[in-house]
């Protein structure tokens, strides 16, 4: 059974629960999953783990992404794309210059606060809100706080524009769409989006299902790709079976650990991930491999 994770270029009109179904069948395995749900509409990077990588999904949590997005002018819906119910039109309007949108881009750069589109996969009171939305049962999003690290104008459009922007975790493309629309006074909605990348994984470097389907295992990364952010630890056979039996393995005093997780391996393999325990100063098994 083969263990490791494909950087799956998703096309529009799909959506990541039928790269996940394809896949299972490319493969012929059932223990799959991804990495950050994209929407149907939208195309692009879905990391998607195989076998025992999917124990390292939780370690992406927090890595970067980046996406490219068309913005269209005009109206807005209670989507947040152009898929949604028209909530307001705008039927006359200037159309803003090129300077204006780069200075509306550029007062989202940094910590910003942010509401998630009414249908999206944020749970209120135990329920997605997408199927509050679905039943119009409406409620009062949660604002949050996401951190935008680039966001750069690329070109004009007939009405409307196209932007890329490289975020935090739990960022909404299309609340920001949304905002910058507010911040230029004209209501808008994201007619389009690419995802770029995902910590590791690059759009570049993407295949596509049918890529994949051709050559299975030619696509397949080592299950410790994406987690290389983590620092690594090397580790004897010894402390290898002390790790596999549940067992604290010491650390060199003059060893520093800054973070909380840790790659552990072997002269042969990939072990798995320790914890760090700063208190004792030792690293204990989180999820083990061997």
């Amino acid at each position: 059974m083969p263990n490791g994770f494909v950087n799956v270029l998703k096309a529009p009109g799909i959506t990541s629960h039928d790269i996940v179904a394809h896949l299972r069948k490319v493969y012929g395995m059932k223990k799959i999953g991804h990495a950050g749900t994209l929407d149907p509409a939208a195309a692009g990077v879905l990391p998607i783990a195989l076998g025992k990588a999917t124990r390292m999904l939780e370690y992406m949590d927090d890595v970067d992404k980046s996406y490219t997005a068309e913005v269209t002018f005009g109206y807005a819906t209670d989507s947040g794309d152009d898929t949604g119910k028209v909530i307001e039109e705008m039927s006359s309007y200037e159309l803003p210059t090129e300077d204006a949108i780069k200075g509306a881009l550029e007062t989202f750069r940094g910590e910003i606060k942010q509401r998630p589109p009414m249908y999206s996969a944020v749970r209120i009171n135990g329920q997605k809100a997408y199927n509050l939305a679905r039943k119009n049962i409406e409620v009062e999003m949660p604002e949050r706080t996401v951190f935008i690290h680039d966001i750069k104008f690329h070109e004009m459009k007939e009405n409307g524009f196209v932007f890329s922007v490289k975020c935090s975790k739990g960022t909404y493309i299309r609340s920001l769409c949304i905002d910058i629309g507010k911040k230029l006074g004209i209501p808008t909605v994201m007619s389009f989006l690419v995802r770029t990348h995902v910590g590791k994984f690059k759009l570049e470097n993407a295949w596509t299902t049918e890529e994949i389907g051709m050559l299975p295992h030619k696509a397949l990364y080592a299950m410790d790709f994406p987690i290389k952010h983590l620092p690594e630890y090397k580790i004897t056979e010894d402390e290898a079976l002390m790790i596999k039996q549940g067992k604290k393995i010491d650390v060199a005093e003059d060893m520093q650990i800054t973070e909380k997780f840790i790659r552990l391996y072997t002269d042969k393999e990939f072990a798995g991930i320790g914890r760090y325990v700063f208190s004792e100063h030792k690293i204990a098994p989180h999820k083990v491999l061997l």
